[in-house]
């Protein structure tokens, strides 16, 4: 749990100062609607399973996920192994535009399960699924 926590607090860092990034939703960032919850009841990190929204629509997040090397494309969430997953079109694809809205969820949305990996190497292959969108 130490590793999934650790490994989540840097790739939620490194997210959020990304230049292909508009938003992370994740509950330890300040602005953040649960985080004053998150840092009573995680006081040492926590929440592995997030999501972000990158830069462009639909297209460029398949492009990015189709990119990633270490990630797995899966549903399931809270593997040691980090997976990835659209949810406008896989978890949620039943769901209209409006719908999806109410949910939080965009055509850019993606949502992350950081695992026990080595962070360097998390970090490197999100790098290379933002290279791909160059």
């Amino acid at each position: 749990m130490e590793r999934h926590a650790e490994n989540t607090k840097k790739v939620v860092e490194f997210l959020s100062k990304h230049p292909q990034v508009d938003k992370v939703n994740h509950p330890s960032l300040p602005e953040h609607p649960d985080h004053a919850l998150y840092e009573k009841y995680f006081p040492h990190g926590g929440a592995s399973i997030f999501t972000f929204e990158i830069k462009g629509g639909q297209e460029e997040a398949w492009k990015f996920i189709d990119n990633l090397k270490i990630f797995s494309l899966l549903a399931n969430v809270a593997d040691v192994k980090s997976l990835v997953i659209h949810p406008a079109s896989t978890t949620h694809s039943q769901l209209t535009d409006e719908e999806l809205a109410d949910q939080g969820i965009r055509r850019n949305t993606i949502r992350l399960s950081i695992g026990t990996e080595h962070i360097d190497d998390i970090i490197a292959d999100l790098e290379g699924g933002f290279a791909a969108l160059k």
